[in-house]
């Protein structure tokens, strides 16, 4: 399937999603944590999303496509701690917090897989994604 920009990747749309989805449940938890865990986990969320768009634009050159990529899964490891922090505060039931982190834990495997094998996604003809798995489901 041609892939013409980052928004079309499965990982990123699932990024997204899953952004979005700890926006809506943020905005529900206590004023006090607006500047320390409301804050973090909404940059750390959005962030996975940033770094697969640069990575995407990078992807002319596999070392720079990977460290990007790299970021994204340091990012969206960094979401699924805030996550544990936001269930084990009472802000985010167990059913939230199991279905966020399930999400994270298959953009983390997408990621990773993508990283292991670069070159189907990179060089000046990287412009169909590749029919590899890339997502850990």
């Amino acid at each position: 399937m041609p892939v013409r920009e980052f928004k079309e990747l499965r990982v990123y749309q699932q990024a997204y999603g899953a952004a979005t989805e700890i926006f809506e449940h943020s905005k529900e938890w206590p004023k006090e944590e607006t500047y320390s865990l409301t804050d973090q986990i909404r940059r750390s969320s959005r962030s996975v999303c940033a770094n697969i768009a640069e990575a995407w634009r990078k992807r002319r050159y596999e070392n720079h496509f990977v460290s990007k990529l790299s970021d994204a899964d340091a990012e969206a490891a960094e979401t699924r701690t805030w996550l544990q922090f936001g269930r084990d505060s009472g802000y985010l039931s167990e059913e939230s917090f199991e279905d966020l982190d399930s999400t994270y834990n298959h953009i983390c495997g997408g990621l990773v897989n993508m990283m292991k094998d670069p070159e189907p996604w990179c060089g000046p003809d990287a412009a169909r994604e590749p029919n590899i798995p890339y997502d850990s489901s």
